[in-house]
């Protein structure tokens, strides 16, 4: 097995692999401690069968620098190849401030090759490599040393059969001629402002049913005081207070310690010290700001005047669409868009790019009464109508 320790081993890798037109590359690490992830391990493989030429890199042995590695991440003449990515990439920039490019997913690419929304990558080995996949290492603390045979050999599961897989994937795709869908598709990855959540707009990520201005300016600056709170110590939002926790101050808007200490949900660590201090400032903030300052309450889905029956027809359109070209529906658009288009809005991701070429153009044909839906046998078509 090779297994990677020093900084010169790691060079030499490198070194090798900027030769080659793609690496498959995986990370193990732990988040359930920290608010940022802690690296455990990098498993990288280049082209070739079984395990001779993959690769366990240990981030946690004494005195290696992974400066060599990032440099390969920035070698644009090499593929980096990873399946769901996001995590992964989210390491390298805020651990080495660098996003791996050029990027192939190839979750994303399956998606458009017809294996299905968000696609596992057990699902990938078995339809593509056809072989098993050992799972029962699945729950390791990859922070733990030694780690047995069997927990690396899992680990390097994860980029030797991925080369299999991409060259399968990236030829399937260029007979296609969807190489422009996976390049948008992965340009959200591949952008900075991804990896980085600022306080001022955590709130936006707390489900909430509260509509009123004032309550949403309250879960705005709870919020932002959690999140620079976790960041600043390292440590999970949840470990702060919950999202469950934030709605009730949010509702209860707690004056003082004494009316804290009611909260049902609140951790007991939160009651007192630097957080109960910040949640105290943050409701006081809130209350005291000009209602000019409040969040704008979004109710524009309350006031859209959806067209049923041509919601309808969207529905039928995007499923023959889906059948068609082999790509999952809810890739395409969610259901909620759908509505959107028969309310009037057209400012939609449907509607754009490669969507927008495969449904979104033709869905507003139909919404113009350019074209209409007729069956035939099993098969749902368009046909054009005649210009009055």
């Amino acid at each position: 097995m090779n297994i990677i320790k020093t900084t010169e081993a790691l060079a030499a890798l490198c070194s090798e692999a900027a030769h080659e037109p793609y690496v498959t590359i995986d990370t193990e690490f732990l988040r359930e401690r920290t608010y940022y992830a802690k690296l455990c391990l990098v498993q990288m493989a280049l082209p070739g069968k079984g395990p001779e030429r993959a690769y366990i890199i240990d981030p946690l042995a004494e005195g290696l620098s992974l400066d060599p590695l990032l440099e390969l991440m920035r070698d644009t003449s090499v593929v980096k190849v990873f399946h769901a990515a996001r995590q992964d990439l989210e390491i390298f920039f805020v651990d080495g401030g660098v996003i791996p490019l050029p990027l192939f997913d190839t979750q994303i690419a399956a998606m458009v090759c017809g294996f299905g929304e968000q696609v596992g990558y057990e699902t990938l080995v078995r339809k593509i490599v056809r072989a098993p996949l050992d799972k029962t290492s699945r729950f390791t603390d990859w922070s733990q040393r030694p780690l047995s045979e069997a927990q690396l050999n899992y680990a390097l599961d994860d980029v030797t059969h991925l080369r299999q897989i991409y060259e399968h994937l990236s030829q399937q795709i260029a007979d296609n001629g969807r190489e422009s869908w996976v390049a948008e598709e992965i340009l959200t990855l591949t952008t900075p402002e991804t990896y980085v959540t600022l306080p001022e707009d955590a709130w936006k990520r707390v489900r909430t049913r509260g509509q009123s201005g004032r309550f949403l300016a309250i879960v705005r600056e709870l919020a932002r005081f959690r999140e620079g709170f976790a960041q600043s110590r390292n440590v999970p939002r949840s470990r702060v207070y919950k999202d469950d926790a934030l709605i009730e101050l949010a509702s209860t808007k707690p004056a003082n310690i004494e009316a804290l200490g009611r909260s049902r949900l609140l951790l007991r660590e939160a009651r007192r010290g630097d957080i109960a201090e910040g949640i105290l400032n943050a409701v006081k903030t809130a209350l005291d700001m000009p209602a000019a300052d409040w969040p704008r309450v979004a109710n524009g889905d309350e006031q859209l005047q959806v067209n049923p029956a041509l919601a309808d027809l969207l529905r039928v359109l995007i499923k023959a669409k889906a059948d068609q070209s082999g790509v999952a529906q809810r890739l395409i658009a969610p259901t909620s868009e759908l509505d959107a288009i028969a309310g009037g809005v057209r400012d939609l991701p449907c509607l754009k790019g490669w969507r927008a070429e495969l449904f979104g153009n033709d869905a507003l044909r139909l919404c113009a009464g350019e074209v209409a839906l007729t069956a035939k046998g099993q098969q749902v078509r368009l046909i054009e109508l005649p210009v009055d």
